[in-house]
């Protein structure tokens, strides 16, 4: 894919997701990336791999390096235009920090984009819950892939708020920092609190919430101030309930996780993240929940739950129990790709 249409979706995307700021922060990268025979330019334009949206993201990568820029400190006139929404020098103030900063720019995009959207727990809940009223008192291990920073590993921790102002959160006794109220469709899942055990997650890049919450701060939308203060309050969990996030290939680490005997159940997770593995991985990630699914029992039951991007209105919400028998499987319906609405529409397929 060129380099301009990955600009040109990802403006789109931005678009859709409700940050016009950020589509019109592509809008001119496209632009001045265009006519710039820098170093910044030289590199956009000759990226050695795919610089679409969800392969290497390379405008997401941009626009994360601009707005660390602009939270940093270090380009006042560039956090000025942001505040503004943009404003009339949108694109001269962009010009000058990649003149300015071209350094920071160039080593900034070599990592992938690290995102941890917390809003996507507010979908985990609404899952662990429909689980939790399949089987009752049943306790499970959380075993999540591509977990970042491992933010969403704390989701019991969190609450969910629904249209009809009713609050629960999965550890019962905890009084969250995180609230999250997505727009509902359809009737929410009943209350039912997931006995959870241990939760751990998988990462090529696992980020420390202590180290890096900087780094993950630049890579949400500087005009979404909702899903800015969600990840304040994410990493203020974070620092009394640290994640435990093991650094690997999620194929490798999961069959190594699923190979022995279980305590008792556990719950594999994945969201928007499944579309950054490799073929190999993913192929991996199916034989092992196959096979360690094929092992499990009621005692021990084995499920699988995905929020990914199949191609529909926002994601595909998924969920697979092997618990004895044969596997189940369920339609739970769909969601935006921050959880800003929820159609929760769950059905068995």
């Amino acid at each position: 894919m060129a380099w301009q249409e990955a600009f040109a979706h990802q403006t789109r995307a931005c678009r859709e997701l409700g940050s016009g700021l950020t589509a019109r922060i592509c809008e001119a990268l496209t632009r001045i990336i265009a006519a710039d025979q820098g170093p910044v330019g030289r590199r956009v334009k000759t990226w050695p791999g795919d610089p679409a949206v969800g392969a290497d993201s390379l405008p997401l990568r941009l626009c994360g390096a601009l707005h660390a820029l602009a939270r940093s400190g270090r380009a006042p006139d560039l956090a000025r235009a942001y505040a503004m929404g943009g404003g009339t020098q949108l694109d001269l103030d962009i010009f000058n920090e990649i003149k300015t900063h071209g350094n920071h720019i160039l080593d900034f995009i070599e990592s992938p984009p690290q995102t941890n959207e917390v809003g996507r727990s507010a979908v985990l809940i609404a899952a662990a819950r429909f689980l939790a009223g399949l089987l009752p008192g049943t306790r499970f291990d959380l075993l999540e892939l591509g977990s970042s920073a491992g933010l969403n590993l704390n989701f019991p921790l969190y609450s969910l708020v629904d249209e009809q102002g009713s609050r629960a959160t999965m550890a019962g006794e905890a009084v969250p920092q995180v609230r999250l109220m997505p727009r509902w469709r359809g009737t929410p899942p009943s209350a039912a609190a997931l006995k959870v055990g241990e939760a751990r997650g998988v990462d090529l890049n696992p980020l420390d919430p202590a180290a890096d919450g900087f780094r993950l701060m630049a890579y949400v939308w500087p005009d979404q101030q909702d899903r800015l203060a969600r990840l304040r309050a994410a990493l203020a969990v974070a620092a009394a309930h640290p994640p435990c996030v093991d650094r690997g290939d999620a194929g490798e680490w999961l069959e190594s996780r699923l190979a022995g005997s279980a305590a008792h159940g556990r719950l594999v997770y994945h969201t928007v993240a499944a579309q950054y593995f490799p073929q190999a991985t993913r192929d991996r990630i199916e034989a092992t929940l196959q096979q360690a699914g094929a092992r499990a029992n009621a005692a021990q039951p084995l499920a699988h739950f995905a929020m990914e991007n199949d191609g529909g209105d926002g994601a595909g919400l998924r969920l697979r129990l092997w618990s004895g028998g044969a596997m189940r499987a369920w339609d739970l319906g769909r969601a935006d790709f921050h959880a800003r609405w929820i159609d929760w529409q769950p059905r068995e397929a």
